[in-house]
């Protein structure tokens, strides 16, 4: 589906040509009818800050947001803690699990890149692509909390994603990833402290629903749990 390669799109590096293609994206989300009118309403106007904006400007305003921020990181084991060998794995299994529908991945990309991630969920039928989706949504939703909070038109993109899943976040999962203060992207010393290496937990226990979603995308991630887990809730 058109619609996801859009969301990627806009959520990638800015650049000329993103610039020149952006006014052409609002008719393939209104065409595909995935986004609600609300949703939809949200993304034009990031689709036309791009398009109205200044390359540099772009460029130095996304850099700082996903760039310059541990808490607003494009990749998804950014969220998550695990150990160092079975994080590679998991690496490798997404990997995997890509080239397995086709997708080849740049050099320079990570398999937990979230525009990878929705460029891999535009080549699926749309049902499993939202079911895909629905497994990583606590992480979605607290980029959107993070994002409204700095006043930024890439929410909306996030809040779309939300909306779109088959799985709908939980509010406590969400407040988990939110515990994490954000930092300012000026203060140098901070964001050298905030970017250490921390420590990442994989393993038994995660076969359940944890804080990441359960089987599927979830399961090639290794079952990625936060560091500090919420208290575990009752079986629906």
């Amino acid at each position: 589906m058109r619609t996801f390669k859009v969301l990627s799109a806009l959520l990638s590096y800015p650049t000329e040509s993103l610039i020149a293609a952006a006014p052409e994206f609002g008719a393939v989300l209104i065409a595909e009818k995935l986004l609600p009118p609300a949703q939809l309403r949200a993304i034009e106007a990031l689709i036309e800050e791009i398009a109205g904006g200044d390359v540099y400007d772009l460029q130095e305003r996304y850099g700082m947001l996903f760039d310059r921020s541990k808490t607003l990181a494009l990749h998804l084991f950014e969220h998550v803690h695990g150990e160092s060998r079975d994080r590679g794995q998991a690496m490798v299994d997404l990997k995997a699990m890509y080239e397995g529908a086709g997708l080849l991945i740049a050099a320079n990309e990570l398999p937990d890149y979230v525009p990878l991630l929705l460029e891999f969920l535009s080549t699926r039928p749309v049902a499993e692509a939202c079911e895909l989706l629905g497994q990583t949504a606590h992480i979605l939703a607290a980029l959107a909390e993070r994002l409204g909070r700095r006043q930024s038109n890439y929410k909306a993109i996030f809040d779309g994603l939300v909306v779109m899943a088959a799985e709908a976040p939980r509010r406590d999962i969400v407040d988990e990833l939110l515990k994490s203060a954000d930092t300012d992207p000026m203060d140098l010393v901070a964001l050298d402290a905030a970017w250490e290496e921390e420590e990442v937990r994989f393993g038994p226990g995660t076969q359940g629903q944890g804080a990441c979603g359960h089987e599927g995308l979830i399961a090639k991630l290794r079952h990625a749990r936060r560091a500090v887990n919420p208290a575990p809730t009752p079986q629906q």
